[in-house]
């Protein structure tokens, strides 16, 4: 799959999903590396996009600060919150990413603007 770059960068992880829009303040931990209830320190967080006000840049900062950062992130559609914090906590993202063809515990790799599914078997 080939996307667009906002963070370019190398990555390779599990698959970590979001299935709804992401409020970056509210969904996300910093401090323990979770969204939506799940840990997503050192792995590929895939979401359709972030909702919410643009503290949220400062949110995704945070997980590269407390060092619980995922290793990339994958959307559906980057909006200016989510990219502005990708930018400033270095992660590799990627967008323009059809996130149905991605499930959760897939082991993808991320090279600039592809995204290759390595192995679609679920992480047990």
């Amino acid at each position: 799959m080939r996307g667009r770059i906002i963070v370019e960068g190398e990555a390779e992880g599990y698959v970590v999903k979001c299935a709804k829009p992401v409020v970056v303040l509210g969904d996300i931990n910093e401090k323990e590396g979770t969204a939506c209830g799940k840990k997503i320190a050192g792995k590929v967080f895939v979401f359709p996009r972030g909702a919410g006000s643009t503290v949220g840049s400062y949110t995704i900062y945070g997980l590269r600060y407390y060092g619980k950062a995922p290793v990339a992130m994958i959307l559906q559609e980057a909006e200016p919150i989510v990219a502005a914090g990708a930018i400033i906590a270095e992660i590799p993202t990627v967008d323009k990413i059809d996130i149905s063809l991605l499930q959760e515990g897939d082991l993808v790799k991320i090279k600039g603007n592809v995204v290759e599914v390595i192995s679609s078997h679920p992480q047990k």
